[in-house]
Protein backbone atom coordinates (compact mmCIF):
# COMPACT_ATOMS: atom_id res chain seq x y z
CA UNK A 1 0.00 0.00 0.00
CA UNK A 2 2.59 2.12 1.04
CA UNK A 3 4.23 1.84 -3.15
CA UNK A 4 0.86 2.64 -4.37
CA UNK A 5 0.75 5.85 -1.91
CA UNK A 6 4.58 6.78 -3.15
CA UNK A 7 3.29 5.94 -6.67
CA UNK A 8 0.24 8.16 -6.88
CA UNK A 9 2.15 11.16 -5.09
CA UNK A 10 4.60 10.75 -7.86
CA UNK A 11 2.34 10.90 -10.24
CA UNK A 12 0.21 13.83 -8.77
CA UNK A 13 3.24 15.89 -8.69
CA UNK A 14 4.74 15.43 -12.03
CA UNK A 15 2.62 18.15 -13.84
CA UNK A 16 2.90 20.51 -10.72
CA UNK A 17 6.68 20.30 -11.77
CA UNK A 18 6.01 20.77 -15.13
CA UNK A 19 4.29 23.97 -13.98
CA UNK A 20 1.94 24.70 -16.36
CA UNK A 21 1.46 29.03 -17.24
CA UNK A 22 -2.41 29.05 -17.06
CA UNK A 23 -5.00 27.93 -15.01
CA UNK A 24 -6.46 25.92 -17.47
CA UNK A 25 -3.35 24.23 -18.47
CA UNK A 26 -3.18 22.89 -14.29
CA UNK A 27 -6.45 22.09 -14.41
CA UNK A 28 -5.60 19.43 -17.56
CA UNK A 29 -2.56 18.25 -16.18
CA UNK A 30 -4.58 18.17 -12.69
CA UNK A 31 -7.07 15.84 -14.66
CA UNK A 32 -3.94 13.77 -16.31
CA UNK A 33 -2.95 13.08 -12.73
CA UNK A 34 -6.27 11.94 -11.78
CA UNK A 35 -6.30 9.23 -14.09
CA UNK A 36 -3.09 8.60 -13.54
CA UNK A 37 -4.36 7.70 -9.94
CA UNK A 38 -7.26 6.14 -11.12
CA UNK A 39 -5.49 3.47 -13.29
CA UNK A 40 -3.05 2.62 -10.62
CA UNK A 41 -6.07 2.07 -8.18
CA UNK A 42 -7.77 -0.17 -10.13
CA UNK A 43 -4.70 -2.32 -10.98
CA UNK A 44 -4.17 -2.47 -7.75
CA UNK A 45 -7.42 -3.51 -6.58
CA UNK A 46 -7.78 -6.24 -8.90
CA UNK A 47 -4.35 -7.61 -7.91
CA UNK A 48 -6.10 -7.61 -4.34
CA UNK A 49 -9.08 -9.50 -5.68
CA UNK A 50 -7.33 -12.56 -6.89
Amino acid sequence: MKKFAAIALAVALIPALAACNTVKGIGKDVKAGGEAVEEVASDVEKEITK
